[in-house]
């Protein structure tokens, strides 16, 4: 990745100089059934405010022209690394030409090329975001350089060619010629090609029709449900609408199921991009529903935050990203009609427990991040950018006033369409709506790091009445090697009294105030009997942890199941797992409460988060004298919620997949084989395509199936998807041979497309199989170095992550990791990768000795 970079400052310098109009850009893609590379020319105008020079950005194996102002200039003089030099530019307007032949790509950058295994086709998709437009043609590479974009692309005989601009007839020359988009950054320009099939219709609003599509695979097109999709859309145009008061700002809105995607989706201004993974082929859950349609309308609202009004630099991603966050859950939970009104259950579920996990790791930030270049971007898509932003987010809108809050949006919008703009612009608008100064809460809340605590402080006199009452705020000190320091902020906050009434737990009193400093006084919940639970933070208004008070404490371990609404158990839930991550409360009391209260969990997506959060513990967290014994009460139980379960139901999927991710005794291992091969059934339940594949796969971890049964099930499955999991149950295998073939494959090679290579080191990595893994701690760091600096940032991520040891949990990892830090020296991106990583094996031995001594 040596010399693809661009710092703030380079981009700055460029930015003061230059002002750029237009691109034309004709690709030739002719040859892509083949693979290989492109033809690729860009003619692009721009201005100069005085003499000088500066470069354009491009990642090409060849560049054949490069024309400035008629003049040819020597390519092998002006274009090395990354860059094109353009030394002695006059003031005022140019033009530049060069022509390249660019690179497909199977690592989801740039020009991904996949070819389907069921009609032997390719396909392409763009994906540019953070650096990558320039993989494709040359540009100025930077989001607050904008310009109009014309494409134009030869693309073989019965292909369709998607871009943003609205998709003109089918050529009969194979030619496509785009209009010119309006002035957007080249982050969210796109081209998507091939015989891809598609489903259109429109939204009617406003006076206007705005054409929708939806494309995918052929291949797919059976499992496409696209009136659903259709129906989120149209319900996110509807309520963008009505909140943003600005018209959808492009000609069409087009969204494009593809294969191999990395991300979710990505916000290409009217052709959004979506990990095809969302074509749901077997049955899911409604909570995979539900995280479908937040993607959705995440991308949507990114057509105007993000697109529309652009983000000056990548220091403000965070606002772009919590931005779309939070207005599509909102969406979701206020939208007539909407089929998720628990959505912000969900948020406090999940995307608030990853946000905690990032607060508290070495390398934790504030949310307005330093972006000092690329590779900080790069590693700053994380729980804070996205979900503590989007916490945050949340809580100014209690503290402003959601009309105040829209009603500022919309000021920000009509003043700054189609420019880019800083953080200060959206606070300016927000506080002259809201009357507020926002100056202090942006110092607190975004300029800082870390994550308060909230704690109860009550007295009780021998009545059971509350003599006092107060919150009391903690600062934890920053992991070490954190920058900043610890601080206390002004929250708004609910605090909710419930009561046992009839055997279910009843809000009974709310009080909703500001706490600041160390301990704020709660006058209003004095003077009566304490409730049987008291809980701080209720509907989830601000951005802490949690603590409850001892007896509280001790009446939802055995009632967490009995509150009455979704929220508060979501919360508690949440508030339980933080308290087991911090050493708080042991792994084998958390499996206590959970197999307490989950049987009375009604909410799909609570149910499986608490599925994943247990499995990990017992992982990880339980002390490995013990783990067997944890892992055997929660599989039995696993079977017996399965069996109990109603036929046909989500819960009845989930506790099916829940069983098989750790079923280990062979009676349990002969359930899995007998739902494989039939002799063995639940009432209601299907085995599909892709359940048949978890079950094969526990099979393949446990030594049950081998290399036979992993083919059988491919020639039953012989899609792309069915290659990603055979790869997955391949290198699960328990055998040296077999983790050695993965190890080729992923670290000393490099062939493997993105998606392939991320099933295998999925599969690698089995908690079962520490021992069989142990020699590959050596071996990992031997080689990740080589790996950062010869891959592509995406592909190199995956191996740094994916393969660190950190089911190796003990003093030696830590020491190695940390020698491996002193003696390489790494880049701050893979730096802060591994170090991440190791905070997961600090965390654990902490953990495991509290669940020890528990013991």
């Amino acid at each position: 990745m040596a010399g693809t970079n661009l710092t703030r400052e380079e981009a700055q310098e460029r930015a003061r100089l230059l002002t750029v109009d237009a691109y034309a850009i004709e690709l030739d893609l002719s040859g892509a059934q083949d693979g290989g590379t492109f033809r690729s020319v860009t003619t692009v105008t721009f201005e100069a405010r005085e003499a000088g020079s500066t470069f354009i950005d491009l990642v090409a194996p060849t560049v054949h022209e490069v024309v400035l102002n008629g003049t040819a200039l020597d390519p092998a003089e002006v274009f090395a690394d990354s860059r094109i030099a353009l030394r002695d530019l006059p003031a005022g307007r140019s033009e530049l030409k060069v022509v390249a032949d660019c690179a497909y790509t199977n690592t989801g950058e740039g020009l991904h090329r996949f070819v389907d295994p069921v009609d032997k086709q390719a396909y392409l998709y763009t994906q540019f975001e953070v650096p990558d437009a320039r993989r494709v043609f040359a540009s100025f590479e930077q989001p607050d350089l904008k310009a109009t974009f014309a494409f134009t692309v030869t693309a073989p005989a019965g292909w369709t060619v998607i871009s943003n601009s609205p998709t003109p007839e089918t050529p009969a020359d194979g030619v496509w010629v785009f209009a010119p988009t309006p002035r957007i950054s080249s982050y969210i320009t796109a081209l998507i090609a091939g015989p891809y099939t598609s489903v259109h219709s429109s939204w009617e609003g406003e006076g206007r029709s705005v054409p929708l599509g939806i494309y995918c695979r052929p291949s797919l097109a059976e499992h496409l449900d696209a009136e659903a999709i259709f129906a989120v859309t149209r319900q996110g145009f509807d309520w963008f609408h009505e909140k943003f008061d600005f018209a959808y700002p492009f000609g069409k809105y087009d969204q494009l199921f593809v294969p191999e995607f990395n991300a979710g989706a990505m916000e290409n201004a009217g052709a959004v991009t979506i990990r095809d993974q969302y074509v749901f082929r077997s049955k899911v859950t409604d909570a995979a529903y539900e995280v479908r349609a937040e993607t959705i309308l995440h991308e949507l609202a990114h057509m105007w935050f993000g697109d529309l009004v652009t983000m000056e630099w990548w220091n403000d991603l965070w606002l772009n990203e919590s931005f779309a966050t939070y207005t599509s859950i909102a969406c979701q939970a206020h939208a007539p009609g909407s089929k998720w009104p628990h959505a912000w259950t969900t948020f406090a579920n999940s995307m608030k427990t990853w946000a905690y996990r990032q607060d508290q790791l070495p390398s934790t930030h504030p949310i307005m991040a330093e972006i000092r270049d690329l590779d900080d971007v790069l590693v700053n898509f994380d729980g804070i950018t996205y979900a503590k932003g989007a916490s945050v987010l949340k809580q100014l809108v209690a503290y402003v006033g959601m009309d105040e809050f829209f009603a500022g949006v919309q000021a920000y919008f009509k003043r700054h369409a189609w420019g880019n703009t800083r953080l200060s612009d959206l606070l300016g608008a927000l506080e002259e709506t809201s009357g507020r100064d926002l100056k202090t809460w942006s110092k607190a809340w975004l300029e800082t790091a870390g994550i308060n605590v909230l704690r109860p402080e009550i007295t009780v006199d021998a009545d059971g009445v509350l003599t006092s009452f107060a919150v009391r705020q903690e600062a934890p000190a920053l992991p070490a090697g954190a920058k900043g320091e610890a601080v206390l902020r002004p929250h708004r906050i609910a605090i909710g009294a419930y009561d046992l009434q009839d055997g279910r737990l009843v809000r009974s009193q709310r009080v909703e105030l500001d706490v600041d400093g160390e301990l704020t006084d709660v006058p209003e919940l004095t003077g009566k009997r304490r409730p049987d639970v008291i809980l701080l933070n209720d509907d989830d208004l601000s951005y802490a942890k949690v603590r409850l008070d001892e007896q509280s404490l001790a009446t939802v371990r055995d009632h967490l199941g009995d509150f009455t609404e979704s929220l508060p158990r979501a919360l508690v839930w949440a508030s339980a797992w933080d308290m087991t991550r911090d050493g708080e409360l042991a792994t084998r009391d958390y499996l206590e409460l959970v197999l307490h209260g989950i049987a009375k969990e009604t909410d799909i997506g609570v149910v499986q988060s608490l599925h994943r959060q247990v499995k990990l513990a017992l992982e990880v967290y339980a002390d490995p004298a013990w783990r067997d014994t944890g892992l055997a009460r929660w599989t039995d139980a696993t079977l017996e919620h399965l069996t109990a379960a109603a036929p046909g139901s989500d819960h009845q999927l989930a506790w099916v997949r829940a069983f098989a991710a750790t079923a280990r005794t062979p009676e349990q291992l002969d359930v899995l084989q007998g739902l494989l091969d039939g002799t063995r059934e639940f009432a209601g339940l299907d085995v599909d395509t892709d359940l048949r594949w978890a079950l094969l796969s526990r099979l393949a971890a446990t030594g049950r199936a081998g290399e036979d049964a992993i083919e059988a099930e491919l020639v039953r499955d012989p899609t792309s998807a069915g290659e990603q999991h055979a790869a997955a149950a391949r290198a699960a295998r328990p055998t040296e041979d077999a983790k050695a073939e993965v190890w080729a494959s992923v670290v000393e090679s490099d062939k493997l497309p993105n998606a392939v290579q991320e099933a295998a080191i999925g599969g690698f990595t089995q908690a079962d199989q520490r021992a069989l893994l142990a020699p590959y701690t050596e071996r990992y760091f031997a080689a990740i170095k080589d790996v950062w600096d010869s891959r592509s940032y995406e592909m190199a991520q995956q191996v740094v992550v994916g393969l660190y040891p950190a089911l190796q949990v003990s003093q030696a990892t830590l020491d190695a990791t940390d020698a491996w830090v002193a003696e390489h020296e790494p880049v701050p991106a893979l730096r802060r990768l591994v170090t991440e990583a190791r905070a997961g094996v600090e965390r654990a031995l902490k953990a495991q000795a509290v669940d020890a001594a528990r013991g």
